[in-house]
C-alpha cells in the first residue's frame, strides 16, 4: 500500500530528524503512561505526533477516535489499545527490530572492519617492527664493520710503523756503515799518507779537497739523525751517491797514481836519453857552428832563407796545425746550441787561465798550471761557475788544445810587447804544459812561425801574382779593412814573440818531476841565431828581432856555449852588423842603435871577462 510505505518513510524521517527523536515505548499504554509522554513533548514534537495522527486517520474511517494534538493544552488519555492503534505499535515495533537487526548488522561490519583494521595496522606495525629490526640489524652490522675497519686500519698502522721502525733502524745502520767506509777511504787521500807518492802536492790536495767535501755531504745527513730521526731514502740515496763518488776518487787516484809512477818511469828513462842527446846536441852544434863559419868564408855572399831541414820541420809544423783544426771543426763551427755552449765553455776555460798569468802572478802560477794541466788530462774543471772537461766531446782535446796555444802566442803578440817582463812567467807555464802535453808545444810553434815567419827563421818570398796585401799578412803584418797597421805596431808585435819564443827556450816548468833539458831546448836557439846570422839582413825587422833575443836569452846561451858563443858575437859584430846598417835607411836607425851599444857592451864586457852582467836576464830569479 502506498500509505504504508509513506508511514515507513515517514517514521524514517522521524528517527533521522533532530525534532522526531522521540522515544516510543508500546507498553506505555499499559502501564498509563501516555499522557505523561505528550505533556512532555515539546510544541514542535508535538506538530509532528500531530502530522502522524492525521496520516492515520486520513487512511482509517475511525479517524474520529483520534484527538486532535495541534492545541498545547493537556489532552485527554488516548487509549492506544485500538486496533489502529496497536497496528501502528506493531509497525513501529517492526520498523524498530528492522533497525536493531541493521543496526546490528552495521556493528558486526563495523566490528568486521574494525578487526581487519586492527589486523592490518598489526600487521603494518610487525613489518615496520621487522623493518625496524632489520634496519637495526644493518646498523650493527656497518657499525661492526666499521669498528673492525677502524681496528684493523690501527693494526695496519701499527705494523707500518714497526716496519718503518725496524727500516729507519736498518738504514741508520748502513747510514754508519757508510760513513766509517768514506772516512776510512778519505784517510787514503791524506797527503800525509802519500809521502812516498808520485803526484804532485797541488794533485793531492785537489783529491784531499774532494773527499772532504764528500764526507761532509755524508756528516750533513748523519747531523740529522743525532736529532732522533731516523734517515729517509732521499739520505740514504745520497749517501750512496757519495760513497761511490768516493770510491771513483779513491780509484781515479789511484789510477793516476801508477800513470804517475808510470811517468816517472819513463821520465827517468827520458832524462837519461836527453841528456845523451843534450851531449850529442851540443857536439852537433859545434861542428855546425864550426862547418857554418867554414862555409860561410868560403861563400861570396848570404842566404835569402833558411836551410832546407829547418824549412822541412816548418811546413811539417804548419801541417799538424792543420791536421788538428781539421779534427776539431765540429766543435769549431757547431750546429746546435749545446754543443755551442759547450765551445764557449772550453774556449773560456783554455784562455782564462793565460790571460790571468802576469808579471806580478806569484804562486798564482802553479794554481794556473795545475788549471790548464787538468783540462788537458780529461779532467773536470770549473770555469765561470760550470764544470767542465775534455771528456763531453770527442773533438774537445785537439780544440783545447789549439786554442790554447793559440792564446799563448797572443799573449807574446800583446803581452809581452807592452810589458817584456811578462815573458818569463808567460814562458815558464807555457814550457811545463809543453813538456806534459808535447801537442800543445807544437801547436804554439806552429801558431808562432803563422804570426811571426822569423821565428822559424824564414823571409817568405813574394810569389807571382800574390797581392800585395795578402804578402803583407804573409809577413805578419795585421791587415782589415782600414789597411795595413804600420811599422812601429808591426815590430812591437814581432818583438813580443820573439821575447816570449827567447823564454820559452831557456826555461823550464820548476815544480815539475823531471829534471832533464826543457822539450825545446837552448839548441833552437842557438839553431835560431845562426841561422838568423846566415841569411840576408832586413831593414828595422832583423836589427830588432836580433836585439830582443839576445837580450832575453844571451845570458842561457853564453852558459851552454861559452867560447863558441863569443865567436858568433863576434862575427855578429864585425861582420854582420855592417850588412844590417847598410840596408837599414836613416829613418829606421832606432832598432840599429840599440843593438849596436848592445853589442858594444858585450864586447867591452867579453875583454874584461864580466860578459854575464850584460846577459843576465832583469827576471833571472823567475829562470
Amino acid at each position: 500500500m502506498p500509505s504504508e510505505s509513506l508511514r515507513w518513510e515517514t517514521l524514517e524521517a522521524l528517527k533521522n530528524s533532530p525534532k522526531g527523536k522521540v522515544v516510543f515505548d508500546p507498553r506505555w499504554s499499559e502501564r498509563g503512561e501516555v499522557r505523561t509522554f505528550v505533556n512532555t513533548l515539546s510544541p514542535s514534537q508535538l506538530d509532528v505526533l500531530q502530522t502522524v495522527c492525521d496520516e492515520v486517520q486520513s487512511e482509517s474511517p475511525e479517524a474520529d477516535d483520534v484527538s486532535d494534538v495541534s492545541n498545547p493544552v493537556p489532552l485527554p488519555v488516548m487509549s492506544l489499545l485500538s486496533p489502529k492503534a496497536m497496528e501502528t505499535a506493531g509497525c513501529i515495533i517492526l520498523f524498530e527490530e528492522g533497525q536493531r537487526k541493521k543496526a546490528k548488522m552495521a556493528l558486526r561490519l563495523r566490528q568486521e572492519e574494525q578487526e581487519k583494521l586492527v589486523e592490518a595496522a598489526a600487521n603494518a606495525e610487525s613489518e615496520q617492527l621487522k623493518r625496524f629490526e632489520e634496519l637495526m640489524e644493518l646498523k650493527q652490522r656497518q657499525e661492526f664493520q666499521t669498528q673492525s675497519s677502524l681496528m684493523n686500519l690501527r693494526l695496519r698502522e701499527a705494523e707500518l710503523e714497526k716496519q718503518r721502525q725496524t727500516e729507519g733502524r736498518e738504514r741508520l745502520r748502513n747510514l754508519n756503515n757508510i760513513q766509517e767506509e768514506i772516512l776510512q777511504l778519505n784517510q787514503l787521500l791524506e797527503p800525509s799518507s802519500q809521502t812516498d807518492s808520485a803526484l804532485s802536492a797541488s794533485s793531492l790536495g785537489s783529491y784531499s779537497a774532494r773527499g772532504n767535501h764528500l764526507c761532509s755531504q755524508v756528516s750533513e745527513v748523519a747531523r740529522k739523525t743525532a736529532e732522533g730521526e731516523f734517515p729517509s731514502m732521499e739520505d740514504m740515496t745520497v749517501a750512496e751517491r757519495t760513497l761511490l763518488d768516493m770510491r771513483a776518487l779513491i780509484r781515479q787516484m789511484q789510477q793516476e797514481l801508477v800513470r804517475a809512477q808510470e811517468r816517472k818511469k819513463e821520465q827517468e828513462q827520458e832524462e837519461q836519453r836527453r841528456k845523451e842527446e843534450q851531449v850529442q846536441a851540443q857536439q852537433e852544434a859545434k861542428r855546425k857552428a864550426e862547418q857554418a863559419a867554414k862555409e860561410k868564408a868560403q861563400k861570396k855572399g848570404l842566404q835569402n832563407s833558411a836551410e832546407d831541414g829547418t824549412m822541412k820541420w816548418y811546413k811539417e809544423l804548419q801541417n799538424s796545425a792543420a791536421r788538428c783544426a781539421q779534427a776539431c771543426q765540429q766543435l769549431q763551427s757547431p750546429k746546435d746550441a749545446q754543443t755551442k755552449t759547450l765551445k764557449l765553455e772550453l774556449q773560456k776555460a783554455a784562455t782564462i787561465p793565460v790571460s790571468q798569468i802576469s808579471t806580478n802572478s806569484g804562486s798564482q802560477l802553479r794554481e794556473i798550471f795545475d788549471r790548464i794541466d787538468k783540462l788537458l788530462s780529461g779532467r773536470p774543471v770549473v770555469s765561470g761557475g760550470r764544470s767542465v772537461s775534455t771528456s763531453q766531446h770527442p773533438q774537445a782535446l785537439e780544440f783545447v788544445s789549439y786554442k790554447l796555444a793559440e792564446k799563448f802566442v797572443k799573449q807574446g803578440e800583446e803581452e809581452v810587447a807592452s810589458h817584456h817582463e811578462a815573458a818569463f812567467p808567460i814562458a815558464v807555464v807555457a814550457s811545463g804544459i809543453w813538456e806534459l802535453h808535447p801537442q800543445v808545444g807544437d801547436l804554439i810553434l806552429a801558431h808562432l812561425h803563422r804570426k811571426c815567419p822569423y821565428a822559424v827563421p824564414h823571409y817568405p818570398p813574394m810569389k807571382d801574382g800574390t797581392p800585395v796585401e795578402e804578402y803583407q799578412r804573409i809577413l805578419g803584418y795585421r791587415v782589415n779593412d782600414s789597411g795595413v797597421e804600420g811599422q812601429d805596431s808591426f815590430l812591437k808585435r814581432m818583438s813580443g814573440m820573439i821575447r816570449l819564443y827567447a823564454a820559452v827556450i831557456q826555461l823550464r816548468w820548476p815544480f815539475g818531476s823531471r829534471q832533464g833539458a826543457v822539450p825545446h831546448g837552448l839548441n833552437h836557439g842557438w839553431r835560431w841565431l845562426a841561422q838568423m846570422l846566415n841569411m840576408e839582413p832586413l831593414a828595422d825587422i832583423t836589427a830588432t828581432l836580433l836585439f830582443d833575443f839576445l837580450e832575453v836569452c844571451g845570458h842561457a846561451l853564453m852558459k851552454q856555449y861559452q867560447g863558441q858563443f863569443w865567436k858568433l858575437i863576434l862575427l855578429l859584430t864585425h861582420e854582420y852588423f855592417p850588412r844590417i846598417e847598410a840596408v837599414t835607411s836613416s829613418g829606421q836607425m832606432g832598432s840599429v842603435i840599440r843593438l849596436k851599444k848592445f853589442l858594444e857592451v858585450c864586447c867591452l864586457k867579453s875583454r874584461a871577462a864580466r860578459v854575464s852582467c850584460a846577459f843576465t836576464p832583469t827576471h833571472d830569479d823567475e829562470q
